[in-house]
């Protein structure tokens, strides 16, 4: 089957149509969730060196029915009007699904970052934040923009910084972004957030024992091959989670090749290989594989593709092996494939509810900002306490004590982390639940991507008609 020439955003509107067809919405309410609200595009000048470049830059809010609007900002060459609108579209979704009460949005600019300094990459960065300032598109109860592609800590720091000197006084201004440092306000677990997101996420379909039986495979995720494509933040993690749950990942897939072992790799000494080789290849007990994309068709139970856009297409699905596919990058399989794997009856988990753990843990950090307090700070003692207290009572009734290992462990009070890894073990878990009841309850509804559109139309259409805008 050959491919055909999709833009990003008309990919979306083909998914979000297919899925329409199962609910009863009006279609004036339809339309309204399908367009982009608002689409600023900007100009701006910034001095680099001697010269002065014309930056184009872009902020897009694609649903205003809850506010603030939530969504990342990248800094990419690939950057244009299309990619932001369908990557706003899919927050909207995204957010609908895990239960966070957010607008979807999404900014980009269109640079190289390695082409510039640290310096002109703050002006750069600075400049843009004054100019969604300007048109009052940043604000903790307007739009509250997120890392992304090209984008991490650091420049989150930035914007809070440009934007707390353009607001001087306002006491929740550290929430107009997240994915800030922990010590300008940044919350603990962020940095892992997606990659786990992705492992609680399908952890949850592994356990589903009708939907393994169906797969021929075995209920849980201990035992299972993995085949994890891209060694960034998200690839990493994922890796990471699997493979302390018990899975075996046995190849990672990176640009300039991927590498295989049926014993299993080591999420960190693969990194630490690359980082001093400068190559995961010839990883000590590993076979090489020169086409990073062979990685993608090797047998496996479960196949995490957590780095670019449609590397799963017409013409290599036919080849791919994998029982279930994971989407932990936004994008990787194009519509054809979708039908092909479908066909085959591969499963797949749909990137639009499974790499939500960065803007739920993001949700997080916007209460935590709100709120002005730590998580943990106020209980953390008194459960540890607590816990003692329960644990000295019981081991004098019994007369029998318990190891340190478990003591340490029960007596253990939650600290952030803690309440934010289960945060978001709950909201995934539970996301997972209703689109697989949606899905389910419908023969009729072809594949978990349709059901999952089909839980965030409604939920986005019943917020608009309880809203009364639609009379």
């Amino acid at each position: 089957m050959t491919d055909q020439n999709y833009s990003f955003f008309d990919s979306v509107i083909k998914s979000f149509d297919k899925a329409a067809k199962f609910t009863n919405w009006d279609p004036g309410i339809l339309e309204q969730i399908k367009v982009c609200n608002s689409v600023y595009k900007m100009k701006f000048p910034v001095r680099i060196g001697d010269n002065i470049e014309v930056i184009e830059a872009y902020r897009v809010q694609h649903s205003h029915h809850k506010t603030p609007c939530k969504g990342g900002i990248r800094f990419s060459m690939e950057v244009n009007q299309d990619e932001v609108m369908a990557l706003a579209a899919l927050m909207t979704y995204k957010c609908a699904i895990v239960n966070v009460p957010f607008g979807g949005a999404k900014g980009g600019i269109k640079i190289d970052p390695k082409q510039y300094s640290v310096f002109d990459l703050e002006k750069i960065t600075r400049r843009y934040t004054s100019e969604l300032v300007k048109k009052n598109f940043i604000g903790p109860g307007t739009d509250v923009p997120a890392p992304d592609y090209g984008t991490g800590e650091r420049e989150m720091a930035w914007i809070l910084d440009t934007y707390v000197a353009m607001h001087p006084g306002e006491v929740d201004a550290a929430g107009c972004v997240t994915g800030k440092p922990v010590s300008q306000g940044g919350v603990r677990g962020r940095k892992e957030a997606t990659g786990l997101g992705v492992f609680y996420g399908i952890r949850e379909v592994c356990n589903m024992p009708e939907i393994m039986q169906k797969l021929a495979l075995t209920t849980g995720v201990a035992d299972k091959t993995v085949v994890v494509q891209g060694l960034g933040n998200v690839g990493y993690h994922s890796a990471k989670f699997f493979r302390e749950a018990g899975a075996k990942v046995v190849a990672i897939a990176e640009w300039e090749g991927a590498i295989y072992s049926k014993e299993g790799l080591h999420e960190e000494e693969v990194f630490q290989h690359r980082k001093k080789t400068g190559s995961i290849l010839h990883f000590p007990g590993a076979e090489n594989l020169v086409m990073t994309n062979d990685a993608l068709e090797l047998p496996c139970d479960i196949l995490i593709p957590a780095a670019l856009e449609n590397v799963i297409n017409g013409h290599n699905a036919p080849r791919i092996k994998a029982k279930i596919i994971g989407e932990a990058a936004n994008g990787p399989l194009t519509p054809e494939a979708d039908i092909i794997l479908g066909n085959k009856k591969v499963l797949v988990v749909p990137d639009m509810y499974l790499n939500a753990g960065g803007v739920t843990v993001s949700y997080f950090e916007w209460l935590k900002n709100l709120s002005h307090v730590r998580y943990g700070r106020l209980g953390k003692r008194f459960s540890e306490n607590m816990n003692k207290h329960i644990l000295g009572t019981i081991e004098d009734l019994t007369g029998k004590k318990v190891n340190e290992a478990e003591k340490k462990f029960i007596e253990h009070g939650a600290d952030e982390i803690d309440l934010v890894h289960s945060g978001l073990e709950e909201t995934m878990i539970t996301a997972t639940r209703e689109i697989m009841d949606i899905w389910l309850s419908n023969p009729a509804i072809p594949d978990m991507r349709t059901a999952a559109y089909i839980l965030a139309i409604n939920k986005v259409a019943t917020s608009y008609a309880e809203l009364g805008i639609f009379p």
